[in-house]
């Protein structure tokens, strides 16, 4: 239990409040735990949902599929990252997208009621809880927006370049590590994997990246 407090402390939801506090919030916030193993859904498409869920330990991927199965990966949810808290604002919503555990996966719910809505008990650090909330809903509209951003390129090249780009600036180094396989990123990208894989193939024989496996390093273009 003191590593989940330890998780919840470093999260943005409880930023800036205590350990001690964190554990008298949890009966409040109704918070529940269940474990799920790789590639089983979290969530489905179609589900209602009242709960925001957070990654305690292992990760989960966001992802939407069209009526062909067509898999459009949305993000990649690691220890303290939070989903679901959009729908879970819209109660009576059904989620366009699932959840699906990358590996054997912790998660803990919380009631978004309960987060949105100041107890009985009166919690002193319920406020920061709600500014907190709040801040996290902007930052999943900038996650979506940066997403969009990707995707408006018109070649594979420049999707990649905007994405690695991106990853870079949040790194703060040039040399940097993705969170995504090759499906995975292909996925993100909407682009073909072999197609993708290509581009970056040539990408790094024009000395534009050097890359291995996860791990990727950008050179200045001339």
């Amino acid at each position: 239990m003191q590593e989940d407090i330890q998780i919840l402390q470093n999260s943005d939801l409880f930023n800036g409040i205590g350990a001690d506090e964190i554990k008298a919030m949890l009966h409040c916030l109704m918070a529940t735990s269940k474990t799920f193993e790789k590639d089983q859904f979290i969530i489905h498409a179609g589900d209602k949902v009242n709960n925001v869920g957070m990654v305690i330990s292992g990760s989960a991927i966001i992802i939407k599929e069209d009526f062909w199965g067509n898999r459009n990966l949305m993000s990649v949810i690691e220890p303290g990252d939070m989903f679901g808290e959009v729908y879970a604002c819209l109660p009576n919503t059904e989620v366009t997208v699932a959840v699906v555990a990358k590996e054997p996966t912790k998660v803990m719910f919380f009631n978004m009621k309960r987060i949105l809505t100041t107890c009985s008990n009166s919690c002193e650090f319920h406020a920061s809880l709600i500014n907190n909330m709040i801040t996290a809903l902007a930052t999943y509209s900038v996650r979506m927006n940066n997403k969009l951003d990707h995707m408006s390129k018109r070649t594979t090249r420049e999707k990649l370049l905007s994405y690695l780009s991106s990853e870079a600036m949040r790194a703060g180094s040039a040399t940097f590590t993705i969170p995504l396989n090759r499906q995975q990123l292909a996925d993100y990208l909407s682009v073909d994997r072999s197609a993708m894989s290509s581009e970056l193939s040539k990408m790094q024989k024009e000395g534009l990246i050097e890359y291995n496996r996860n791990d990727f390093t950008l050179y200045e273009i001339d």
